[in-house]
């Protein structure tokens, strides 16, 4: 993982326990790693260079979050009240 982010292990164990992270466990519990999580680490990793708290790195992802819910949320009412004619 460290040649695709630049991070050590530490840093990357310190993102999950701030829950800055979730990556996905095998049965035996080693984290697998999607290439969400890269970027995702990749961009945590710049924001805590630029200065940023973990704290506000989290309350900024959940904006995101919400946002893509509700994105999704009228996209299907949408599509609900619209639905598409096959010709």
């Amino acid at each position: 993982m460290r040649e695709l982010t630049g991070l050590s292990e530490r840093q990357i164990r310190y993102y999950e326990e701030r829950r800055l992270i979730h990556p996905d466990r095998s049965k035996g519990g080693t984290r697998k790693f999607s290439f969400d999580d890269v970027e995702k680490l990749v961009r945590i990793a710049n924001q805590i260079e630029d200065g940023w708290q973990t704290s506000e790195i989290r309350k900024q992802d959940l904006k995101e979050t919400n946002a893509q819910i509700r994105d999704k949320m009228i996209a299907g009412q949408l599509n609900a009240a619209f639905p598409s004619r096959k010709m």
